[in-house]
């Protein structure tokens, strides 16, 4: 499977005829010699990092023209690459990779002296650590947000989800393991909460068994009490085989939103609700959509949570928004095979009457007593 493409978006203004055009699909040759399993932007979305079963990882950079091009290229582990994660710019040019040889890396940039004044310096990516705790396959990597500092989360395919940290910024070779939480199932993904809002380092994984009918989504938090993290809940509504978790940024909202990608695409709400006791307690609200007819592989929220993507075993990327009524809907496919992107009918927009009409309320504030007799 060589030169196996990436379908790369960019938002496109609409013509002179009004047409709903949102992005422009541009096909980049990744040229890996096997499947490609993770393709994850930077912070600042100017550089791109992908893995595959090649055992390679590549780094690309855009130009000013907006074309991406391979910086770097190296050979990372001896098995295939599941997953790749950048850590925040703050703690430099970082990136952490885990493979199903059992081990996660964590590589970081190293910009090399000038050769000459017309000459740009070199780059290239060091490994700072092997990260050898797990017995079994490595299935997901992801670095934690900025405000916990250096923290590294792993899942394994034996159940167990170990968070590291990096006490010195400055000596990455350092890791010791801060938790480990095990689960009874095997993990296949894992995705932090960015926000700080109502539950501390709140982290959702998943898991792709197909042997036992019980939830798939499980919930974890750090205990003030218990002093460690902790599964807090599990959602039970989803009992497929799950292939991805993403929590969507928290742009000001009092819920948390989680994307799982499983036999059908999910979108969770998870509110805290405190009961009579003071304990706050996640309700969860789960809705499904079935509009791959496939499996779905990735989800993924861009910086605002207004959209979702997400693909399936049909060979499209499918783009989802909210309408006006806060329901989700399929608004762009994208298909492997070429072309543009197809762009699902949009729903009657209300007129500004029929809007305030079905949103009026009316209240009673007393009765007239002294009645006046019209002539």
């Amino acid at each position: 499977m060589e030169n196996l493409p990436i379908l790369a978006l960019k938002t496109a203004d609409r013509n002179k005829s009004h047409e709903r055009k949102m992005f422009d699909v541009e096909p980049i040759i990744a040229d890996h010699k096997d499947v490609i399993h993770d393709v994850v932007f930077d912070y600042y979305g100017r550089r791109m990092a992908t893995c595959s079963s090649d055992q390679t990882v590549k780094i690309w950079d855009e130009d000013a023209q907006g074309k991406w091009s391979v910086t770097s290229s190296w050979k990372a582990h001896s098995g295939s690459i599941w997953r790749v994660s950048w850590a925040h710019p703050e703690f430099g040019q970082v990136v952490a990779t885990c493979s199903f040889d059992r081990t996660a890396s964590v590589w970081e940039e190293v910009i090399g002296e000038k050769v000459s004044t017309t000459n740009t310096p070199t780059r290239r990516w060091v490994r700072r650590t092997t990260l050898v705790d797990s017995r079994t396959s490595v299935t997901d990597v992801e670095f934690a947000p900025k405000y916990l500092g250096l923290l590294l989360a792993t899942a394994s395919a034996d159940g167990i989800i170990r968070i590291y940290e990096a006490p010195d910024i400055m000596n990455l070779s350092q890791w010791p393991v801060q938790h480990e939480i095990a689960n009874k199932l095997p993990l296949s993904c894992l995705s932090w909460n960015t926000s700080t809002y109502m539950v501390t380092q709140l982290l959702a994984a998943g898991s792709d068994d197909s042997a036992t009918p019980t939830g798939k989504v499980f919930l974890f938090a750090y205990s003030d009490n218990a002093r460690k993290c902790v599964k807090i809940d599990t959602v039970n509504d989803i009992t497929d085989p799950v292939t991805d978790v993403a929590f969507a940024p928290n742009a000001g909202r009092t819920f948390h939103m989680l994307a799982v990608a499983s036999k059908d695409l999910y979108i969770v709400n998870l509110r805290g609700v405190t009961d009579s006791t003071g304990t706050t307690k996640l309700d969860i609200q789960t809705v499904k959509f079935s509009d791959h007819n496939c499996p779905v592989w990735r989800v993924c929220w861009n910086m605002l949570a207004t959209m979702l993507i997400s693909t399936g075993d049909d060979g499209c990327v499918r783009l989802w928004r909210m309408n006006y009524n806060k329901q989700w809907r399929c608004a762009a496919v994208l298909k492997a095979e070429g072309g543009g992107p197809t762009y699902e009918p949009a729903p009657p927009t209300p007129t500004l009457a029929a809007t305030a009409s079905a949103t009026a309320k009316f209240y009673k504030k007393g009765t007239i007593g002294n009645q006046v007799p019209w002539h």
